[in-house]
């Protein structure tokens, strides 16, 4: 292909799933790739189902994981409209250049009367639409006509097969006969997508179709629908096309969209950054080396191609997709990590509009500290939460029952000794814990320190003890350590 063009073209409807981000990103990445024009396109031609609330939401999830578009609804561009409902005219036009061509007929037939056809000639009624009104006269039409009927609009297939070669499957083969002469046009004249979709794709010049494996069954009628539009002039040739392998879940079956882990903007609410997220969805299908699951986008753009996608279903694993955003979220710079999580903290009000100097400082020390043990900006805040909350700190029930035992107020009780008048810093906290706990109670670091960890925390999972006491300062720290001893 001397110049790529790939679209996505979804319906507004539901909320952006993994399944339909990963097609976008798929067609995305490869129009990049190539150094080709990615187009945005919008089939609403479903007034029951679309919603703009649906188109809005599916933009923010784009944009969110930094994918932009060349042309659409929203910039515009040389093929404009990009919404299906406003290109009503458009396919009437092409409707009348297919029937007037004979590549598509009139259609009066009603469902009764196809089933009674096929049961008068033993054949099983529910075969589908047996391709009668092929070779209706002009003076059957009329006579229909003359019965108030209006006709449905079929494309002609061909008495031959069908075969085209997939980027993911290779040659694939559909036997003549095997599809019978399909609706494009509703009685009212309203189009199907059997239509507008490759009619929209010819019109845009659209050179490679990316969509997944459960459309690969009308890609036969595509195609003919193609060489159609062709022999009219109205596109430049058929295009290439990149069936996706279905995504399923741990069971082998097919991922529901209304699966909440398929729920791409619950991602974004939950504070995955979306370098993570995009790094899994890639690997529904793709990798980038067999012993490498981790990169970055423009490592993505760099070496993805759709002829390496492969064709065995994508399993969604949880365990992976968490592994390779928790490596995002330590990969990050930890300034533009502390940025993000500046808005986070003042959600919860634990940071006012206009952080002081202090609370800035304690960030930049605590935030290389926590990305080390989060995979999301909502962990990462809530291990921050105990350093702006001032003298008291609620402690985790689970925690404290986990921690406090029997000689816990053994261990405040020495740790306050300890720590009273020490000169406070990381060194010399580390020693007087160490000195009164593991050398003075001859106790084992993991029931030495555990106490301390929770009252000082809150939680028994915390970023480096000595480090958050110094941040906190020495009053702060003693004020928690001797509230959890009174409290035990």
């Amino acid at each position: 292909m001397s110049n790529v063009r790939t679209r996505f073209c979804p319906s507004p409807t539901g909320l952006p799933h993994v399944g339909l981000v990963r097609t976008c990103l798929f067609s995305w990445g490869y129009a990049r790739a190539k150094g080709g024009e990615f187009v945005f396109r919008i089939e609403d031609t479903d007034a029951a189902r679309d919603t703009e609330e649906s188109y809005e939401q599916l933009v923010e999830a784009l944009s969110w994981l930094g994918m932009t578009w060349d042309e659409g609804p929203d910039i515009g561009g040389p093929h404009a409209p990009y919404r299906q409902s406003q290109r009503s005219d458009v396919y009437a036009d092409v409707v009348k250049r297919l029937v007037e061509g004979g590549y598509a007929y009139e259609a009066f037939s009603t469902n009764e009367e196809v089933e009674a056809r096929h049961r008068a000639a033993g054949r099983d009624p529910k075969l589908g639409y047996d391709n009668f009104d092929r070779t209706l006269t002009e003076e059957q039409k009329q006579a229909f006509r003359a019965e108030g009927r209006k006709p449905v609009y079929r494309m002609r297939m061909p008495d031959e097969d069908i075969t085209f070669v997939d980027a993911v499957r290779g040659e694939v083969t559909t036997p003549a006969g095997t599809v019978p002469d399909y609706v494009i046009a509703r009685a009212d004249g309203s189009p199907l997508y059997t239509l507008t979709n490759p009619v929209d794709d010819a019109l845009m010049k659209v050179n490679m179709v990316t969509r997944g494996e459960d459309l690969m069954s009308s890609t036969p009628r595509q195609i003919v629908m193609w060489r159609a539009l062709v022999e009219l002039g109205l596109a430049e040739g058929v295009p290439e096309y990149a069936h996706l392998p279905l995504i399923v879940d741990e069971r082998g079956k097919k991922m529901s969209k209304r699966d909440p882990r398929s729920n791409l903007l619950q991602y974004k609410l939950e504070g995955y950054l979306p370098e993570g997220v995009l790094n899994y969805v890639a690997t529904l299908g793709w990798s980038i080396s067999g012993d490498r699951d981790v990169f970055t986008v423009a490592e993505f753009l760099d070496a993805f191609d759709l002829h390496d996608v492969k064709s065995n279903p994508a399993r969604f694993d949880e365990k992976k997709f968490d592994a390779i955003c928790s490596a995002h979220f330590r990969m990050s710079d930890p300034g533009e990590l502390t940025a993000m999580l500046v808005p986070e903290l003042q959600k919860r009000d634990l940071l006012p509009e206009q952080p002081s100097a202090e609370q800035r400082h304690i960030l930049d020390v605590a935030v290389p500290l926590v990305q080390e043990r989060c995979s999301t900006l909502s962990q990462a805040t809530e291990m921050l939460r105990f350093l702006f909350c001032g003298t008291e700190v609620e402690i985790d029930e689970a925690s404290a029952k986990k921690t406090f035992k029997d000689d816990a107020a053994d261990v405040l009780d020495a740790s306050i000794a300890a720590l009273e008048g020490v000169e406070w810093t990381v060194e010399s906290i580390e020693e007087a814990l160490k000195t009164a706990l593991v050398d003075g109670m001859g106790l084992k670091p993991r029931k030495a320190f555990g106490p301390v960890r929770v009252a000082i925390s809150g939680k028994t999972v915390s970023p480096p003890l000595y480090e958050s006491m110094e941040l906190l300062g020495e009053a702060v720290s003693l004020a928690r350590l001797r509230a959890a001893r009174a409290s035990l």
